[in-house]
């Protein structure tokens, strides 16, 4: 996949296929999972990285192309995981998690819709 300006960002991104086979990482995500081995998961299973209720939600978001997206907090840092299909055609291909650090207190705006 070219998309060395992932590499850049202060997100970890993290991509499988269809059959759950990681296929990309960029730089922040083989940062995250250095201790599960980092770049070395590319080509590896995702399901062998989840407990069976994680895997299940994996595989329902993969059925119904749908997002699951929540927050956590880990070592005193919290994060927004965005999981999504990667589709194309019309077709779920895999899926994309986006963990965002974000701070503890953040501003949440409403925008009028004009």
């Amino acid at each position: 996949m070219a998309l060395k300006w992932l590499d850049g960002i202060q997100a970890a991104v993290t991509v499988c296929d269809r059959s759950g086979m990681i296929v990309y990482m960029n730089e922040k995500s083989c940062q995250v999972f250095k201790d599960q081995g980092g770049r070395n998961l590319i080509g590896k299973s995702l399901y062998d990285c989840h407990p069976p209720k994680a895997n299940a939600m994996v595989r329902k978001m993969m059925e119904n192309a749908s997002s699951n997206v929540y927050t956590i907090e880990k070592a005193g840092a919290k994060k927004l995981i965005y999981q999504t299909p990667w589709m194309e055609g019309g077709e779920c291909k895999g899926l994309v998690e986006i963990s965002i650090p974000i701070p503890s207190e953040m501003p949440h705006f409403v925008r009028d819709a004009k």
